[in-house]
């Protein structure tokens, strides 16, 4: 019978293989192995491995000998694959379909598997056929933040802000290779030896970024920042113990009465679910627009328009960077601008933005404090090639961000809003902040999980009056520490 999934000469050459099959004569007993003369090592002298070392040696063998199965059956489905057809097929009749190539190879091939492992290895041709490979369980992993692999062999991942080893592999660097090469020229990149590094995002909205050897020494090196579904809103950041009623009563009257905020932290700590969980505040009558090297944000406005930047292609050519992307989208009667992170020449037309009537807008800034974020836009302003004077600069900064929320990932792997910062102008040459609510340190319990609470300073909110031309009257012990 034809499938409509196979290429027609695979189909045809099917009953062929079978006829040939039958007529193969019976494989001949191997002859015994001639006498040595040696005599056996009597049992008790040899040395009796535990009962873990055999099942460990067991497991891998079966591992072994799966692995090298896959790779001669994935050769075996690519020929016989009408690969063109597989954008139709629905995913059970694809997996039908690789199980009956599969049984017939294996009839072929005379290797008998029992049904666990035969369940097993129809997955991993699936996901080497319509997914990622060894990647793929761990995409569908929800508890899994982060998938870096060093190399074909060890393969980490994130789980609650820390890492962990896991015991998948793929086959070897060409194997890793070729999943690579799978991710990137889906959408319409390349990366080799000429070009080693490559920035992408999946189908699913995960980013991914890959360097291949030479620049990679020990093979390649891949990090994919899976994309989270779910849209966390501030409440449920305050059910996490990211911050508290308090601050989240704060940072509602700081977004909705338009103060131009700046979410700086390390990488993984959390900022940009904390863009995301702040953008809720924004009214639904506002325009939005949002900049970002990878689409991450999840904004639930209606008037949202995104745009993403893009990198030049094999001729160095077309390249679209968030600096064209900013200054187009000023263009584009904005109420609020949102870049996904400020790293480049592209804080020039933020900053101008923020003090030319864009009110409300957000980025964030990788920076270890707020007063570090200050010094980063700084630099940045710096390495743009604007010649100013270094007063001019902090004078600008000064005028156009209002907050600084610095978002920080502790030891215990816990992500915190450690510090909620204003700006509130300039002393001399430097720029004067005043921070309102800070996250207090107070110990470690034994086992690792850090202990602390959030606390105010007991200095009011600069912004204040603002707040109250807005109608949010803030209660006044919320700027109260607790003692």
């Amino acid at each position: 019978m034809f499938s409509r999934f196979k290429k027609p000469e695979a189909a045809a050459a099917q009953g062929n293989n079978a006829q040939a099959q039958a007529a193969r004569p019976a494989p001949q007993a191997a002859p015994a192995k001639a006498a040595t003369g040696m005599r056996p090592m009597p049992a008790a002298a040899m040395p009796r491995p535990s009962a873990e070392v055999v099942a460990a040696e067991k497991e891998k063998k079966r591992k072994d000998r799966l692995g090298e199965l896959k790779q001669e059956l994935h050769k075996r489905l690519l020929d016989n694959l009408n690969l063109a057809a597989l954008e139709q097929a629905t995913e059970a009749n694809l997996k039908a379909e690789i199980a009956a190539i599969t049984a017939e190879a294996l009839e072929e091939m005379a290797v008998a598997l029992n049904k666990e492992d035969r369940t097993t290895l129809n997955q991993e041709l699936y996901d080497e056929v319509m997914g990622l490979g060894p990647l793929e369980p761990l995409l569908k992993d929800e508890t899994v933040n982060d998938i870096l692999v060093n190399g074909p062999n060890r393969i980490f991942v994130e789980r609650h802000g820390k890492l962990e080893l896991t015991d998948i592999t793929f086959k070897d660097e060409r194997h890793l290779l070729r999943i690579i090469d799978k991710i990137v020229s889906a959408v319409g990149r390349r990366v080799d030896e000429s070009n080693p590094y490559v920035d992408a995002r999946l189908a699913d909205g995960s980013r991914f970024n890959a360097m291949v050897p030479p620049v990679a020494v020990d093979g390649s090196l891949v990090s994919i920042r899976k994309f989270k579904k779910e849209k966390l809103g501030i409440q449920d950041l305050v059910r996490f113990g990211a911050f508290t009623e308090e601050m989240a009563l704060y940072l509602q009257a700081a977004v909705s009465c338009r103060l131009n905020v700046i979410v700086s932290g390390g990488t993984g700590s959390g900022k940009t679910t904390t863009l995301n969980a702040l953008s809720s505040f924004i009214d639904n009558t506002e325009r939005v627009l949002t900049i970002e090297d990878t689409a991450e944000l999840q904004l639930q406005q209606v008037h949202v328009g995104r745009m993403e930047s893009r990198p030049a292609n094999v001729e160095g050519k077309g390249a679209v960077t968030q600096r064209d992307c900013l200054r187009n989208a000023l263009r584009m009667r904005p109420d609020r601008i949102i870049v996904g992170e400020t790293r480049g020449e592209e804080v020039i037309d933020m900053l101008q933005a923020m003090n030319t009537g864009h009110d409300g807008s957000m980025t964030t800034i990788h920076a270890n404090s707020a007063r570090d974020g200050i010094s980063r836009l700084e630099n940045m302003v710096a390495m743009a090639g604007i010649e100013m004077p270094l007063k001019a600069v902090r004078s600008q900064i000064a005028s156009a961000v209002n907050l600084i929320v610095q978002a920080s990932r502790l030891q215990d792997g816990s992500r915190r809003m450690v510090s909620v910062t204003e700006i509130t102008g300039m002393e001399g040459e430097v720029i004067s902040m005043q921070e309102v609510f800070r996250y207090e340190r107070l110990g470690v319990e034994p086992n690792g999980k850090i202990i602390g609470r959030f606390n105010a300073t007991g200095v009011r909110s600069h912004y204040s009056d603002r707040f109250r031309q807005w109608g949010y009257n803030l209660p006044a012990s919320i700027y109260e520490p607790i003692i």
